[in-house]
């Protein structure tokens, strides 16, 4: 059987799952099942979506985010690429038995990935203008030619305040996007057929705070507040299109990686680790400042942290860093202290934050490469963290990195119509790591042992022995 992965990143359960007016997601919905689904620790479109493929957490992939530690020096970041996953994914299951596979636009996919079939890279990839973004390089031609000049993989410079271009941009992308999806589905032989519109994910940090009543921004009335459920409208046409063009024993799932919810404002972690004496710069920034490693004091520090949508928390370790200062012995009761510290965090009106604190040898089966000591979530996702340091404040409302109207949510949203489905309607507890075991066990395919996630033909066979 055919498979067809639609990826929605950032699409929200709570827009999918209610909008009447979604005529071709709710044909699916009607067809098969549906419901929220639980993304990975940290919910970010890198990993989240390779977890998905690979039904694989975080910590076992090795990658914890757009950029990672590669190695324990204080300067070694790398920007996450399609080089940093190895695991098998799904499509995996299809090209290594001689059949065809497409992907596009599928995180982090630059360098393309050599597939059995199409790969197109994602909006990591550098000026698609200059860049070998395809495999076969030959696509490359083929797809500019579909959209009339250079592939757009993403829009540049999202974080605007001019939104009326930013929507424009926005829905002029996904049309090209859709053009190509549907000029590779039917002139490309494949039996897995897996695509992520960026689109989405740009959108909600766009415009979401002017549709969410729960907003301290919210204004009824705003002349942006149709902006979100307007281009949900144009996916669902796009979707409509391209069920056209499969049969109807074809498994269709619609996913995102992860959701959408308000944004409150940034914490400030960098500057609030200084106020505890835990990091120690060489001189007091004059303003906010981005953080770089070349600012610390590294004899006096002994924790710092990295990272946007969430906090990731390092500590200066005694014989692991170069100047490292907490001694390993030490370390676990310094990090029990450390969390009961991020747990007491208050926001900007003096209520106590939810803030979830993670270590990730207590959540991810394995841990590899270097990992975050901590993963903080401030107030459950509703503050982001702010790295940069030198701000008059430790709440801000304003992103670090520039407008932002919406932080990730734990929870992203799935649709799945196939012919052989025993399940109908509303599904609950369905897990990102879940969707590949159950897309292999539809199409007859056995499922790699490597996969941590339980199909949910599986769980039916659970639910009837017990």
């Amino acid at each position: 059987m055919k498979i067809l992965v639609i990826g929605l990143d950032c699409a929200a359960p709570e827009v999918v799952l209610r909008d009447e007016r979604l005529v071709n997601i709710r044909r699916l919905m009607g067809q098969g099942c549906y419901g929220r689904l639980e993304s990975v620790i940290p919910p970010i479109t890198v990993p989240a979506w390779m977890c998905m493929s690979t039904s694989q957490d975080p910590g076992s992939l090795g990658v914890y985010g757009f950029r990672n530690r590669t190695d324990h020096s204080y300067g070694g970041l790398a920007v996450a690429n399609s080089g940093s996953i190895n695991a098998p994914a799904i499509w995996d299951s299809f090209g290594t038995n001689g059949k065809k596979v497409v992907l596009v636009g599928v995180p982090p996919m630059y360098p393309p990935r050599q597939v059995n079939g199409v790969s197109v890279g994602c909006f990591l990839t550098p000026d698609p203008a200059q860049s070998q973004f395809t495999h076969p390089a030959s696509v490359k031609g083929e797809i500019e030619k579909v959209v009339g000049g250079t592939y757009p993989v993403d829009v540049t410079g999202f974080r605007t305040d001019n939104k009326d271009w930013l929507k424009d941009q926005l829905h002029e992308m996904t049309r090209k996007h859709f053009e190509v999806i549907r000029h590779l589905m039917t002139t490309v032989e494949w039996e897995y057929f897996q695509f992520v519109e960026i689109g989405l994910d740009r959108l909600h940090h766009g415009f979401w705070k002017y549709q969410d009543r729960t907003d301290r921004d919210y204004v009824p009335g705003h002349k942006y507040e149709s902006v979100v459920r307007d281009y949900y409208r144009l996916l669902d046409e796009e979707v409509g299109t391209l069920l056209e063009l499969i049969d109807e024993d074809t498994i269709v799932l619609v996913a995102s990686d992860h959701g959408a919810q308000r944004l409150d404002g940034g914490f400030c972690v960098n500057d609030w680790l200084r106020s505890e004496g835990l990091l120690v710069l060489n001189e007091e920034p004059a303003k906010p400042t981005p953080f770089s490693p070349k600012m610390v004091d590294w004899t006096k520090t002994r924790v710092w942290s990295e990272g946007g949508y969430y906090a990731r928390v390092f500590v200066n370790v005694e014989g692991r860093e170069p100047d490292g200062r907490v001694p390993p012995a030490e370390l676990d009761q310094f990090l029990a202290d450390l969390t009961k510290r991020f747990q007491a965090l208050t926001d900007d009106r003096g209520k106590v934050m939810s803030t979830q604190v993670f270590r990730p040898r207590d959540i991810y089966r394995t841990v590899r490469n270097v990992a975050p000591d901590l993963i903080v979530h401030f107030d459950r996702l509703f503050w982001r963290s702010i790295g940069s340091v030198g701000n008059p404040q430790l709440h801000v409302r304003e992103n670090d990195t520039g407008p932002d109207g919406c932080n990730h949510a734990q929870h992203g949203v799935f649709v799945l119509s196939a012919p052989n489905l025993p399940h109908r309607g509303e599904v609950e507890g369905m897990r990102l790591l879940d969707v590949a075991p159950t897309l292999l066990e539809l199409s007859g395919r056995p499922v790699p042992a490597s996969m941590q996630g339980q199909s949910l033909l599986q769980r039916s066979r659970a639910a009837v022995t017990a």
